[in-house]
């Protein structure tokens, strides 16, 4: 299911698939337009997730779609 947005004048998808490195759980996750996440904790083996070195949020370390700033060619939180 496609979920859309205007952030900052662009239109940006809302929903990411992250995955857990550790245990390769599989969540649907509907990203803020309003806050980064910095860290998120995986629902299966509660492994507390933080983005990689050079990303702003776990949503564009972890997931299938980057962060709504990032889409939107704007400076992430």
């Amino acid at each position: 299911m496609k979920n859309s947005a205007t952030y900052k004048g662009k239109l940006v998808e809302l929903n990411t698939i992250l995955t857990c490195p550790i245990c390769g759980n599989i969540e649907n996750e509907t990203m803020p337009t309003d806050a980064c996440v910095y860290f998120y904790e995986c629902n299966k083996c509660k492994t507390l997730l933080k983005p990689f070195k050079g990303d702003c949020c776990v949503y564009c370390s972890y997931g299938t779609t980057k962060c709504p700033p990032i889409q939107a060619d704007n400076c992430c939180c």
